[in-house]
């Protein structure tokens, strides 16, 4: 839903959509550096943790030439006095010409793109989705295998609670993948999406083990941590948390161009000995977050480059 221009999750973003800003992406890659927002204010409100997120959107608004307001602290806000979410998008949306949110609820950018005046960026609402990560993920994909058509893609680890991962499905439906789940039972990919699969005729294979063997296939390696502050029972965590871990001489029979991906921050799901890998790709997908998110404010803001 695209209310007032807002990115709030990426299934109702069209194939030409997603194109447009995958070559917008490429464009800000060559050039990063440009003063295009020099009169534009963006507000980054994290009333969740984060660092990638936070940081590459507020480094693609800086090399935009906009500035930055906000706060990555909801403790050092009203909210804490009490004010509601409305009152604080409706405060912030009389300084801001477009706002970056990332909140605990699920719904809560969808609810903030409905009331506020001007754009709004989910940068991730719960377990719900990650539309931002989403689309760097798509340009890394892009950039790696020269297309987003006929790849097989597998999912690894925690894909109950993985917005990810459940943004990456969506997106993924214009494209005609076969997908691999790889998790624990307690882990599995949740009812909904196995059936957004099937409603689309979009082929997936659920496995539970991981190995050398299985993941030979691979076009796409995208490992996920299990968040620990998405379970209310510890012991399931410790339970689950260590069950699959990529080693480099898993990677001994993969394909020369399959590339790892990981929405980082890794746990111990990827040992380091992978890091220096040559399918090893999620420190440069990262970086392709900056490029991406320079797309995506544009794109809010009715701007072309």
């Amino acid at each position: 839903m695209k209310e007032n221009n807002s990115l709030v999750t990426i299934a109702n973003l069209s194939r030409e959509d997603i194109m447009h800003l995958l070559h917008q992406a490429e464009k800000f890659e060559r050039e990063p550096n440009r003063t295009i927002l020099s009169d534009k204010v963006v507000a980054t409100l994290f009333f969740e943790p984060s660092t990638r997120t936070r940081l590459s959107f507020e480094t693609a608004a800086n090399r935009l030439g906009a500035r930055v307001i906000g706060f990555t602290d909801p403790k050092v806000t009203s909210s804490t006095k009490g004010e509601t979410l409305k009152d604080t998008i409706m405060m912030v949306s009389n300084y801001a010409d477009v706002i970056v949110m990332r909140h605990y609820l699920e719904g809560a950018a969808r609810y903030a793109a409905e009331i506020s005046p001007v754009p709004v960026i989910n940068a991730g609402d719960g377990a719900n989705q990650h539309p931002t990560q989403t689309l760097l993920d798509l340009y890394s994909i892009y950039k790696t295998q020269g297309t987003l058509d006929n790849l097989h893609i597998y999912l690894v680890g925690d894909l109950k609670y993985g917005r990810t991962v459940h943004s990456l499905i969506m997106a993924m439906r214009h494209f005609n993948p076969t997908f691999h789940f790889i998790a624990p039972k307690e882990l599995a990919m949740p009812e909904e999406y196995k059936i957004y699969c099937q409603n689309r005729n979009i082929p997936f294979v659920e496995e539970e083990e991981f190995n050398a063997d299985i993941i030979a296939n691979a076009d796409i390696l995208y490992m996920t941590r299990v968040q620990r502050e998405r379970f209310t029972d510890l012991m399931e965590y410790e339970r689950v948390k260590d069950v699959y871990i990529l080693k480099a001489s898993m990677l001994k029979d993969a394909k020369p161009t399959m590339k790892v991906l990981h929405p980082l921050p890794r746990v111990n799901e990827i040992a380091y000995d992978v890091d220096d890998d040559p399918h090893a790709y999620y420190f440069q997908q990262a970086r392709n977050g900056l490029y991406a998110r320079q797309a995506i404010i544009c794109n809010t803001l009715g701007i072309t480059v």
